[in-house]
């Protein structure tokens, strides 16, 4: 997870906020990325029609895009509406010699039914655009113009995904196939694979879920994601906002960015500050950690988010191997249901390596300790897998404050351990600084 991550948007203004950069810095923020813009062209356009494209002059243009380059850190690029052959020239000029993941969305009409590009522009974007891009995600209309193939079987749309790759495109996807029996499908095409990916399809038309496709896609694969996880993430997402879309104006509907957990939320943010510490992976442990957060008064690991796999010591870096998930932990998401029980506060919980100088300076930081003993525990509890339930349970049977740390030095074949508790993650990091 990259923690302060820059995304640039290239593309037209939309008055109505339903596509363009305004659709897009809503959906960066969204997943707590910051948003920069470069605009291309202004259009007047509502939710009933399309009124009139004025593409900005080259030399502003040029001026924006030296602006963001020179002065930040760019982590991903979404290229939408570029209207003419000057504009693709000038995007090109620029970022060719860029090294971060591009996602272009090939925008030809709008859904209200004015052309964003110039015929006369298409060679050009096939010459100059289409090379720049780790992904374009044309829609079935798109690809067949860019191709110039009518898709009208499986073997056709695969033709015309790779007539598209040829021109430059590392990967493709053409999304939003309909099929008879109400779905949807994004058929993807990388360098050596060529898959499908299926949803449920939703009967509206809307304005917006493209540059939301596109937006969600370049901000999974700036955060390290692979092209498959970033498409099942992106159309997740493009789903629940055509599901949100609302009818604002006088016309079509505009899809609406559903709001994220909050609780998920949150643990996304301190987990990007917990890999990014220095020096963490010396406290990553053998079994690797988990970092955990819970709904208010939590009945099961189910009401527990946490991260699927682990939190892994690789090299000399920790990295968060899988996604969060209710019920994404258990061995951590237990220790906090049990002390949630007694001290309901308490909705946080992390796993460190065990070490007697973290333990010492845990001492000097007057924090609240508990441990227990595992040499003492009852076999019928190690029978029934309920090690960790039993060992919180010891530790604070006689305590009245809830504590910040329990640990055990382990037993025959299981490892040491801290563990680190507080009301929430950012709790748990003001701790963390405390001790490291």
């Amino acid at each position: 997870m990259t923690e302060n991550m820059n995304l640039l948007s290239i593309g037209g203004s939309d008055p109505s906020s339903g596509a363009g950069i305004q659709s897009d810095v809503k959906t960066f923020s969204e997943f707590n990325a910051y948003g920069l813009t470069v605009i291309t062209a202004i259009t007047s356009q509502s939710t009933s029609d399309f009124g009139m494209v004025e593409p900005v002059s080259q030399k502003i243009l040029k001026d924006q895009l030296e602006s963001v380059i020179s002065d930040f850190k760019i982590d991903g690029i979404k290229i939408g509406m570029v209207f003419n052959s000057q504009s693709i020239k000038t995007i090109y000029s620029k970022l060719k010699k860029i090294k971060v993941p591009i996602v272009i969305d090939p925008v030809i009409k709008s859904t209200t039914g004015g052309m964003l590009i110039e015929k006369s522009a298409m060679s050009d974007f096939q010459k100059y655009m289409i090379p720049l891009a780790t992904v374009i995600t044309p829609n079935r209309f798109e690809a067949e113009i860019l191709s110039k193939i009518k898709i009208n079987s499986k073997n056709t749309m695969q033709k015309s995904a790779k007539t598209i790759q040829r021109m430059g495109a590392k990967n493709v996807i053409i999304t939003g196939i309909e099929d008879k029996e109400n779905h949807i499908s994004d058929f993807i095409i990388e360098k050596n694979s060529t898959y499908n990916i299926t949803g449920k399809k939703i009967k509206s038309v809307n304005h917006g879920s493209g540059c939301n496709y596109s937006a969600a896609m370049i901000y999974s694969m700036s955060d390290g994601k692979t092209i498959k996880e970033s498409a099942l993430f992106a159309k997740k997402f493009t789903y629940n906002s055509v599901k949100n879309a609302r009818k604002i104006g006088k016309g079509i509907m505009i899809t609406e960015i559903a709001k994220q957990d909050n609780t998920k939320k949150e643990l996304s943010n301190a987990i990007k500050k917990f890999v990014d510490m220095k020096d963490i992976y010396k406290n990553i442990p053998e079994c690797q950690s988990n970092f955990v957060y819970s709904k208010p008064k939590p009945k099961s690991i189910k009401d527990v988010i946490g991260v699927s796999g682990r939190i892994v010591k690789a090299g000399k870096e920790a990295i968060v191997a899988g996604n969060l998930e209710y019920g994404g932990s258990k061995h951590v998401a237990t220790a906090l249901l049990t002390i949630n029980r007694k001290f309901p506060e308490i909705n946080s919980a992390l796993n460190l390596k065990y070490q007697e100088k973290t333990l010492s300076r845990i001492e000097r930081a007057q924090m609240q300790i508990c441990s227990y003993d595992r040499m003492d525990e009852p076999k019928n509890v190690k029978i029934k897998g309920s090690s960790i339930q039993w060992g919180i349970n010891k530790a604070i049977k006689d305590i009245e404050h809830s504590p910040d740390i329990i640990f055990h030095k382990g037993d025959f074949g299981k490892e040491p351990m801290i563990l680190l508790f507080g009301k929430t993650p950012k709790e748990i990091l003001n701790k963390l600084s405390r001790i490291l």
